[in-house]
Order: C-alpha cells, then structure tokens, then sequence
C-alpha cells in the first residue's frame, strides 16, 4: 500500500530507520513514532519507498 501523502512517506521513512535501528526511538515524533510500533518493516518500506512525485504534503483526515 503506497503513502497517500509527502508528509505520510517522511513519517514511514524514519520509523523504518527506527526499526533497523539506525536512529534512536527517542527522536521519533508525532505518526512516525506510532507507526514503528503498530507496523512491519515491509509495510513500513512499502510506505517509504512510494514516489513523492505528484503527492499532496497532507491529505484531510476523513
């Protein structure tokens, strides 16, 4: 499932750093730091490696 958002790909991109281990938990913020405890590392690259191009920086949550 590809991120619907810029603003949603950043998020997944640092949870996923988180999860590998590469940046400390910590300095999670705001979804990023919900997203690597609720996701998978598969769902979480799926997220991060969708294309920026074309995408809103946030969509409205319905």
């Amino acid at each position: 499932m590809p991120a619907k958002s810029a603003a949603q790909q950043k998020a997944a991109g640092a949870a996923l750093s988180a999860k590998r281990g590469d940046t400390p938990r910590s300095k999670l913020k705001g979804a990023s730091r919900s997203m690597v405890e609720s996701m998978t590392e598969k769902q979480l690259e799926d997220f991060a490696h969708t294309k920026r191009k074309g995408k809103p920086e946030h969509v409205d949550q319905k």
